[in-house]
């Protein structure tokens, strides 16, 4: 991974402009973060124009069935506080409506793993978190010390700074030894970018790496920056690693309707605390997500 291979797609993704065009053409663009990827005409507009891919799972202006959306959520708790008896909950919850897996931090996957053994819910953990900028070796022992304690899937965060500074080879083995470490064990690796720390040259400079380096997934957001998931830097995110790889959307998601409008700019994965109300309506939200 070098300047000139990120500079090329930079160039192939900012100089097509065909998202921003479709954004700005009622004269009301401010960005990325429009939400104009759930209006009908915009998306069948993107499509003709040759995109890959905009809805994953649903039609144009169709609203995914409740049992279908529980597939797309990692019901999360990742509170500092978070007890024992908490994490119990979240996997019974997780079992009751059948989301595709809990994350919890490092310290419960073995219980999580216990209480969701013979079920179809995944266990996944987060390494490096929130900051990512633990070392290297640290985050590899972290993610080989979670596998054995049953994770199956994996959230690392980026290294933030070293992306920022430019030292692309850093950021790419960063992730590549967590992905080695993943892969011979079928264990799924997302990257976390904190999209709401990066501009979007560097957001499409994360996906590049992460996509090169051999990841699963690209994740917005730890849910303890300054801010989450939009539905613009999820069709960013999407645009630039295209159907090779997933995109989690997680960070401030509360309601179906913030589901919804992720899942139609491209996400594969939701990542929420506030799971049960998304599904059903209803229920409490665990706090630091």
């Amino acid at each position: 991974m070098n300047e000139s291979d990120i500079s090329r797609v930079i160039n192939q993704v900012f100089l097509e402009k065909t998202l921003r065009d479709f954004y700005c053409a009622d004269g009301s663009c401010k960005g990325w973060e429009v939400d104009v990827l759930t209006r009908e005409k915009t998306v069948r507009q993107i499509v003709d124009a040759g995109a890959e891919r905009i809805a994953a799972g649903i039609g144009v202006g169709e609203t995914l069935p409740d049992r279908g959306i529980a597939g797309y959520i990692d019901h999360t708790l990742l509170k500092p506080d978070a007890t024992p008896e908490e994490v119990i909950k979240l996997c019974e919850e997780a079992k009751k409506f059948s989301f595709a897996s809990v994350c919890i931090n490092p310290g419960y996957v073995s219980l999580c793993s216990d209480m969701l053994r013979g079920t179809r819910v995944k266990v996944c953990t987060v390494i490096g978190f929130p900051l990512g900028a633990t070392t290297t070796e640290v985050k590899r022992f972290e993610a080989e010390q979670a596998i054995k304690n049953g994770a199956t899937e994996i959230d690392m965060v980026i290294n933030v700074g070293r992306l920022k500074q430019g030292e692309y080879s850093y950021v790419f083995n960063d992730v590549q030894q967590v992905v080695l470490a993943a892969k011979p064990k079928r264990v799924l690796t997302k990257v976390i970018l904190e999209t709401s720390l990066l501009t979007d040259e560097e957001k499409v400079k994360a996906c590049v790496i992460c996509k090169d380096a051999g990841a699963d997934f690209v994740k917005t957001s730890t849910g303890f920056s300054k801010g989450g998931a939009t539905v613009g830097d999820i069709a960013l995110m999407r645009r630039v690693v295209g159907s090779a790889i997933g995109v989690k959307a997680s960070g401030g998601i509360r309601t179906r309707e913030d589901a919804d409008a992720m899942i139609a700019s491209g996400a594969d994965r939701i990542g929420a605390s506030a799971s049960v109300k998304i599904v059903s309506g209803a229920g409490e939200e665990s706090k630091g997500y």
